[in-house]
């Protein structure tokens, strides 16, 4: 639990059906889309949410909290969230359950080297997967009594937060000649575009990301991306 709420005597203790009741969960993630699910599954689970949406904002509310889960993106607009990793996992008091999460497979590796307790690949939509990624690397008193039944829920984001990352990505390219910027587009909308099943713009951030990682010019890429962030926006339902 929250180590410093000055009424955590008094929260109730996790049940079968509720695993991560008296839980706080500190969400690193500056994608409306991810942040949506994730405040879904801690709903269905019994945990409360809390939002920081870069590095600064994530240090300025862990000076002031210590949760009892933290999940860090790795991608994250003001730098990687594998150094906010290895700072929790190697600061005393430690907090209980330390998760990375990204789109990006290879993102497992890199965060566990780095002190992670798990990796959530994005999309995160099952319950059961993500109340056992929290449970399973909680101590013994924090873990529910008696027998519990894994559910089977999948838990359906709403798509208007779709539509603010799409409104957030196309400020961003208001400025193409930025080029970390520009890797900045291809790895938020890689991770968005895959939660949100868009396989044409996940493709687009996917030929955005090449051309950056070879060094070549990338106005065509950016502009196709531009140009599909645009379509988007004029839908009333994304997508």
């Amino acid at each position: 639990m929250d180590k410093t709420d000055p009424f955590a005597a008094t929260i109730p203790a996790p049940t079968a059906t509720r695993p991560l009741l008296g839980l706080t969960v500190l969400v690193i993630e500056d994608s409306r889309f991810a942040c949506e699910a994730m405040r879904l599954l801690c709903l269905r689970s019994g945990a409360r949410i809390r939002r920081a949406d870069c590095l600064r904002s994530a240090r300025r509310h862990l000076q002031v909290y210590r949760p009892s889960v933290v999940i860090v993106d790795l991608g994250l607009p003001d730098g990687s969230g594998v150094d906010l990793i290895t700072e929790l996992t190697q600061t005393e008091p430690r907090v209980d359950v330390v998760l990375a999460t990204s789109g990006d497979l290879d993102g497992d590796e890199v965060s566990m080297a780095a002190g992670a307790d798990g990796f959530l690949e994005k999309p995160i939509t099952s319950l059961a997967a993500f109340q056992q990624a929290i449970l399973c690397n909680l101590p013994a008193d924090r873990q529910p009594t008696g027998l519990r039944e894994l559910s089977d829920e999948v838990i359906h984001p709403d798509r208007m937060a779709f539509q603010d990352d799409m409104a957030h990505i196309a400020d961003v390219l208001q400025d193409p000649a930025d080029d970390r910027a520009l890797d900045y587009v291809a790895q938020f909308l890689g991770g968005v575009a895959r939660s949100a099943q868009d396989d044409v713009l996940e493709k687009a951030a996917t030929d955005l990301a090449k051309r950056r990682a070879a060094g070549e010019s990338a106005e065509t890429e950016a502009t196709a991306v531009a140009s599909l962030i645009q379509e988007r926006l004029t839908q009333k339902i994304a997508i």
